[in-house]
């Protein structure tokens, strides 16, 4: 009888793997629990089986963080000095905020603000004149997807691998990221690893790992963690929700008012920090700012209602979202989104009309269907249809980049981020 190997037994083997081909290895990490067991992960296995072999650790640093976060980092850090390379970023990217319907973006570490900062530059930061590839239009993601070529240069090795603590527990997109084939060359057959550049890699070796192996790795190797967790669970915050990220991303402005219970200091100063951050803490986890059940006025369709709140807002921001609007609404009548046979039924039965296409060009079972925007439907796959209700909870919940409707970047976005590929020959 073939014994199945655990999880740990499995991330071991994967590590195996990659500090066996890879000249050069760092750990992406955040402080949250998934990052921190990979950490652990890693330096466990240098420590048996590669001594004297040092790990890189690419820690972004947004500034405004838990103190729980913080201390945990650099407790982290202090104690594993004999092992850990760490480059400590703190540089003002374009990072993605949903507190404020007229600001699209803010920018930790911003020169000129160091009085408003929430708290003090560490002293052995990295900053932008240490990255050669810096542009001040950088995105946060794109500032992370450019980092294992600048390492790569710096160390002078030939391949180089990122290690990724996601878990496809997690959410779809994560388990999408992982088993996906689209637009993704791999080490070999490895599904949890990805080729970003010519000899740079993400690999994920805890991609199957569920929330409860997380904890019972920290439990049985008495690893070090984020103290944070115990708070979140004595204010009863669900495991599924308890996450370290910026603060004030879609996902986490629901949690944003705890601040003001678990680091009182950290949320004094991040109200003038940003913009917003007041009121969503005080209304972000209420109907206020369209996280929960939304209903239009009476009178007005979705489509009208839609453009009743665009009018609301300011130019630049009205234009964005009808930008991402149009490429979307050119998508669905032109190529199409693919559905489920279910919900093509679904839609039928519903009176929605539309056009199947008999092939598409994704890897999917799933069908190509061209439609337009309809206003409204009431099904449980009303995630997948476009619809006029779902761009106004876009508008409602400050979300930019509408990811909520599942939006990728706009053409603009798109050629930016080739300027700079093309720049750096990466």
């Amino acid at each position: 009888m073939i014994r199945r190997l655990d999880v740990y037994e499995a991330a071991n083997r994967r590590l195996k793997i990659i500090f066996d081909f890879f000249d050069y290895v760092y750990v992406s990490f955040s402080g949250g629990k998934d990052s921190g067991v990979l950490l652990h992960l890693c330096m466990d296995y240098i420590r048996r089986h590669a001594p004297g072999r040092k790990l890189g650790v690419f820690h972004m640093d947004y500034e405004v963080q838990y103190r729980q976060s913080t201390e945990y980092v650099e407790r982290v850090f202090s104690n594993n000095r004999d092992i850990l390379e760490v480059f400590h970023c703190c540089v003002p990217f374009k990072v993605s905020t949903c507190t404020s319907m007229y600001q699209q973006y803010w920018r930790p570490w911003q020169e000129g603000y160091q009085n408003i900062w929430v708290r003090q530059m560490p002293g052995t930061a990295l900053t932008v004149k240490d990255f050669d590839f810096w542009d001040a239009n950088l995105w946060d993601y794109d500032f992370q997807f450019l980092f294992p070529s600048w390492v790569r240069r710096e160390k002078g090795c030939k391949r180089v691998c990122c290690l990724v603590g996601i878990r496809t527990q997690e959410s779809f997109n994560r388990w999408r990221a992982i088993h996906s084939d689209k637009n993704y060359r791999k080490l070999g057959n490895y599904k949890w690893t990805h080729r970003l550049g010519y000899y740079t890699y993400n690999a994920y070796p805890i991609y199957d790992w569920k929330t409860t192996d997380v904890w019972t790795g920290y439990a049985r190797y008495g690893w070090d963690y984020n103290r944070l967790y115990d708070l979140y669970y004595q204010a009863g915050i669900p495991l599924s929700r308890q996450r370290v990220a910026s603060p004030f991303i879609s996902q986490a402005v629901s949690t944003l008012h705890l601040y003001k219970v678990i680091d009182p200091d950290t949320w004094g100063r991040m109200v003038s920090r940003v913009n917003g951050v007041s009121f969503a803490g005080m209304y972000g986890n209420t109907v206020a700012m369209g996280w929960r059940s939304i209903n239009r006025p009476d009178g007005f369709t979705w489509k009208e209602y839609m453009y009743f709140l665009l009018d609301t807002l300011p130019r630049a921001t009205r234009e964005n979202y009808l930008e991402k609007l149009r490429v979307s609404q050119k998508f669905w009548r032109e190529k199409g989104g693919c559905l489920g046979e279910e919900t093509i039924g679904k839609l039928r039965a519903a009176g929605v009309p539309f056009t199947v296409e008999e092939c598409t060009a994704y890897r999917t079972d799933k069908r190509p269907v061209r439609m337009e925007y309809i206003d409204e439907i009431d099904i449980p796959e009303f995630r997948e249809i476009p619809t006029y209700k779902r761009m106004c909870v876009c508008i409602l919940k400050n979300d930019h980049t509408c990811k909520y409707m599942g939006f990728t970047q706009t053409k603009r976005e798109r050629e930016m981020k080739e300027r700079v590929l093309k720049r750096y020959k990466l």
